[in-house]
């Protein structure tokens, strides 16, 4: 280390430069800049992290003493320099801010204020970048007492330059029995990293992770430190092994865990050019490529450089969770002299926690690593597990073999939690942050940590798949009733809840193994079912959901659930609304689980709908399907019936509908039907094109009607609108009548997924289309949004498939690509262009993907089955979106 340090200091001093004559911000400049250069030549040659963090600190030690005798004399003892914060322990990465503080005697040297502004204004301008305060004793005696921050920062300040009875005197001062007890600072601490947490959504597992503040990041160590400082006197961190809160291989894996983070922090910055603690989609890959990853079949070097990360953060936040747990005890518990509560022979509580009640507990009983969990779902009053207990379930974890797997008693004591009314999402996370839920089941071991590379999955598929039970569970839970009234009611009448959770457990077992992993996991989940004492009758029922958790989301998003046919055969899939039931069910909690910030009223209502759907099929028999022309008389009888009691002429009604095909009855609600008829009867005679916004509808989203003139372009025009001002067209149904006109539909959202909740919104959108679509010159502009930072790393291939519907008279074209600005438009000029007609779009994004399905026609409204013309349009799709990225 001290040779690297040397090196340093030799490449950075700027005395040869200043020796020369060259002015000083030039010579403290370059000498910053050859550190900076230096420290990436050593790091990429292999140099420990670790040396080269205290490597910096200790050359930027020098050029601060430098730079501070510059400025004051050495016998001033007025005023002191002072290292805080990180760099008060010593440590800087390459981009850290440099946090100083310049410590006053007392008021009477004010008159130093002109030199620390020209000192500071010099550390600027030769590129450090500094955070500075200015304080007297006095003052930091009122800062720390009102901010725990600022007690934490003297906690760590390190005397850089001036008297050190000044810097003594701070000390002593701010110090615990003055200010912050440990009692107190650990609270406050706690509660610090608790709302901090929340900013992460409690989880380590986020698409772009912050290494320094999230939960399992650099901060939880540093937290666990201050503590030790603050209340036991500890120097280092392996202070905690000589107090009996660490074993040496948990100070083993505490410093690799830190040291990995080091690594990628110290490489972020080098990356990024300047501070940068996010693990940005920017640089995943880079940071893959530079710690040595390579792609393998079924996973992407990055994302196992990934799954290290997340499975490093994970094993810091188990350590940081016990080690908090053990302060609790020693700090704020440590006066209780509350005797031990037996609950049987192997457990009893001890200030609200549960503990073994010997340390051979687990050897002996082997059952008791499951039992442990099941007595606190039956105990809800049990605050936690005691630290030394968590620490003894760590231990022992490796018990859990295949002898213990075959016995009954832990199967049984296995399904027992599953069945509990209370505490199951709690009891599984723990189950999986101490190993326990992965040792039991292999399979689950493999998901561990697992992240897929997109912007769909913004968890590991462990933690997704926690997720997905909590989101079950939270249903059955009255307080949440607000959030989905309508499953919340549908959860009480599942017969058998554990079917559900079960399913939800396996359902994406099998992820990251290559082949279809709907199919892997059932057959997983069917064995353990079976295994676990399940009838054949209710072990396949969980198999059948893990193997068709995706088809009821693909159905909704992806085919036309206004078509009967497509109702059908869903119905027909399902079998019985028993299972129509579970599924929905599941499949609300996965969409939820995936993605929160995706789900939306629209998809809600889109799953809602098809499951009504599907439901009056199944009333109805399969054998016994909707009579097309009778649905139609019948929705056109509600809307006339309601339209003349209005006021609407029942002859203008059919005057308008008899050049409307049954598409347009099939494809819209009563409701539309009704809106749209009565505002096209009053616009007759009006200037064109009608264009009206219904701010709420059935379907949760913002609804856009557009009556036109026939034309090829209306579709590009108006999705070229839309994406100008931000909206995301969730569905469109384009509707020709034969005497030569449009009754466009368009569901839009705004870009957070929500509805458009403002009248001057409104107002915009319908002066900006009818302004637009009047337009002769639209077709010359083009989109000037800019793509996503995001969406950059995702390279999706365009790809063009078609599918001939005869029955139904159209082409169904799917499309496979990258999303981005402009992309309907787009795809409506290559339409335009090759004479070809929307019918209708089901528009799917999912993260960085976009899985549209597109229904198109002729201009005489039928299928296109010329080769020629479809080859036209794929190459055509293919050159505007490829070819402009």
């Amino acid at each position: 280390m001290t040779t690297v340090i040397d090196k340093l200091l030799t490449s950075a001093t700027p005395d040869q430069a200043l020796a020369t004559g060259e002015k000083p911000v030039k010579a403290f400049r370059s000498a910053l800049k050859r550190l900076q250069d230096q420290l990436k030549t050593l790091f990429d040659e292999g140099v420990e992290v670790e040396v080269l963090v205290h490597g910096r600190a200790t050359v930027i030690d020098h050029i601060l003493k430098k730079a501070w005798n510059t400025y004051f004399k050495a016998n001033d003892d007025s005023l002191a320099l002072i290292a805080v914060g990180g760099y008060g322990r010593g440590e800087l990465h390459p981009g850290s801010d440099i946090d100083l503080m310049v410590l006053l005697r007392d008021t009477h040297t004010n008159g130093h204020r002109e030199t620390i502004e020209q000192l500071v204004m010099f550390l600027w301008d030769i590129g450090l970048e500094i955070g500075h305060s200015v304080r007297t004793l006095g003052d930091c005696v009122l800062e720390a007492e009102r901010d725990i921050t600022v007690a934490t920062n003297l906690m760590e300040a390190r005397l850089l330059a001036g008297p050190q009875d000044l810097f003594n005197a701070m000390r002593d001062m701010t110090a615990p029995p003055r200010l912050w007890p440990s009692r107190e600072f650990f609270e406050a601490k706690w509660q610090e990293q608790i709302q901090r947490h929340h900013k992460f959504h409690d989880t380590s597992y986020n698409l772009e992770p912050n290494i320094k503040e999230g939960p399992g990041g650099l901060r939880d160590i540093q937290m666990i430190g201050w503590v030790a400082k603050r209340h036991f006197n500890a120097n280092t961190l392996h202070d905690l092994v000589k107090h009996g809160f660490l074993t040496e291989r948990e100070y083993a894996q505490l410093i690799e865990g830190q040291n990995l983070l080091w690594q990628i922090r110290f490489a972020l910055h080098i990356a990024a050019g300047r501070r940068e603690d996010r693990l940005l989609f920017d640089y995943q890959r880079p940071l893959a490529d530079r710690f040595g990853y390579t792609d393998a079949r079924t996973e992407l070097a990055v994302e196992q450089f990934m799954k290290r990360y997340y499975r490093t953060v994970a094993e810091l936040n188990r350590l940081n969770e016990m080690l908090l747990q053990l302060f609790q005890e020693a700090i704020l518990y440590a006066d209780d002299p509350a005797q031990p509560i037996p609950l049987n022979r192997r457990f009893q509580i001890r200030k609200g926690f549960i503990e073994v009640t010997h340390n051979q507990v687990f050897r002996r009983y082997r059952f008791a690593l499951f039992e442990i969990f099941l007595l606190m779902q039956q105990n809800p009053e049990i605050k936690g597990i005691r630290a030394a207990t968590i620490r003894l379930i760590r231990d022992h974890r490796y018990l859990i073999d295949e002898n213990f797997r075959k016995d009954i008693r832990n199967r049984s004591l296995f399904m027992e939690i599953m069945r509990q009314p209370m505490g199951l999402t709690h009891q599984l996370r723990r189950m999986n942050r101490y190993g326990i839920l992965a040792n039991y089941i292999p399979a689950f071991g493999k998901i561990s940590g697992l992240m897929q590379y997109d912007l769909f999955h913004v968890y590991t598929v462990d933690e997704h798949t926690l997720m997905v039970v909590r989101n079950l569970r939270r249903l059955t839970v009255a307080e949440h009733n607000h959030e989905l009234p309508f499953c919340s009611d549908l959860i009480k009448t599942i017969p058998k809840l554990e079917i559900l959770y079960l399913g939800a457990l396996f359902h994406d077992i099998a992820k990251g193994r290559g082949g279809n992993h709907s199919e892997l996991g059932a057959d997983e989940a069917y064995e353990f079912c079976i295994l676990h004492g399940l009838s054949n009758h209710d072990a396949r029922y969980v198999a059948w959901l893990v193997r068709n958790h995706l088809i009821m989301s693909s159905t909704a998003q992806r085919k036309d659930i206004s078509d009967p046919d497509v109702i059908l055969e869903f119905a027909t899939t399902v079998g019985d609304q028993t299972h129509l039931d579970y599924l929905y069910l599941l499949t609300i909690a996965d969409v939820r689980g995936t993605n929160p910030s995706l789900w939306n009223a629209w998809k809600d209502s889109l799953l809602l709908e098809l499951y009504i759907s599907t439901k009056r099929t199944l009333a109805r028999g399969l054998a016994n399907p909707v009579d097309q022309a009778e649905h139609i008389a019948e929705i056109q009888k509600l809307v006339r019936d309601y339209l003349v009691e209005i006021g609407i002429s029942g002859d203008a009604i059919a005057q308008l509908w008899k050049h409307l095909g049954d598409d347009y009855f099939l494809r819209h609600s009563a409701e539309e039907i009704a809106w749209q008829t009565q505002s096209v009867i009053h616009n007759a005679g009006q200037e064109m094109p009608l264009v009206l916004v219904q701010q709420e509808t059935e379907r949760g989203g913002t609804e856009i009607f557009i009556h036109a003139l026939l034309a090829k372009h209306l579709f590009a025009a108006t999705t070229q609108t839309l994406d100008q001002m931000g909206l995301t067209v969730v569905d469109a149904k384009i509707i020709h009548s034969s005497d030569g006109y449009t009754f466009d539909t368009y569901v839009v959202l705004e870009a957070s997924g929500d509805t458009i909740s403002s009248e001057l919104r409104i107002q915009e959108i319908l002066d900006q289309l009818r302004h637009e679509l009047r337009d002769p010159n639209w077709a010359s502009k083009k989109s000037s949004r800019r793509l996503a930072r995001q969406l950059r790393h995702f390279r999706t291939p365009t790809q063009v498939s078609y599918i001939q519907d005869t029955r139904k008279q159209r082409t169904v074209m799917e499309l496979v690509t990258a999303d981005r600005p402009g992309l309907l438009s787009r795809i409506g000029r290559a339409l335009m262009e090759c004479d070809i007609y929307l019918q209708n779009a089901k528009i799917a994004t999912i993260g960085e993907k976009v899985e549209d399905v597109f229904f198109i026609s002729d201009r005489d409204n039928r299928p296109i089955l010329d080769d020629a013309k479809l080859l036209q349009l794929r190459e055509r799709i293919v050159s505007y979106l490829d070819a402009s990225d």
